[in-house]
């Protein structure tokens, strides 16, 4: 896959399966049939959970599902939903493209992917490495208030 190689030569670490069902599981997605309902995706505990994904890279065209379906799974997700996704496809549909992007695509990559596009990629993962850093500093500040407010 001329992506993935692409994002290891600029030293990105690559996670790659083969359709938009094991990418769910990946993610910690599973599908959960509910009698007299339509199917919901519900985050569970998995052991990919560990994994840190900084961001989600997807073709449109995949086995079971296409990548904007992906895409709205990933944004329902109270976990995964500031992930940033970016979409690819070899087919330049303006509409595909625009309902992709309004649904909260972060890019959308006409393929053959260039070394140009994946530098797109850098301010995505940034971001995501910010938003990190962030909730990090909530975190301590919430807990030294704790400790403050438990002094006193």
């Amino acid at each position: 896959m001329l992506i993935e190689r692409l994002l290891k030569t600029s030293s990105f670490h690559v996670t790659a399966v083969d359709s938009g069902s094991k990418a769910l599981k990946f993610l910690g997605l599973v599908e959960e049939e509910q009698r007299n309902e339509e199917p919901s995706f519900v985050a569970q505990k998995t052991h990919n959970q560990d994994v840190d994904v900084n961001l989600i890279i997807t073709d449109y065209c995949m086995p079971e599902m296409t990548g904007y379906d992906l895409l709205r799974k990933i944004k329902e997700s109270k976990s995964l939903k500031d992930i940033p996704v970016v979409i690819m496809s070899s087919e330049n549909v303006p509409s595909r493209i625009n309902r992709c992007l309004e649904e909260g695509a972060e890019e959308f990559f006409l393929k053959p992917v260039q070394q140009s596009d994946v530098n797109k990629l850098r301010p995505h993962l940034l971001k995501s490495k910010v938003k990190e850093v962030g909730e990090e500093d909530q975190l301590i500040n919430l807990s030294r208030k704790d400790i403050n407010e438990i002094l006193a």
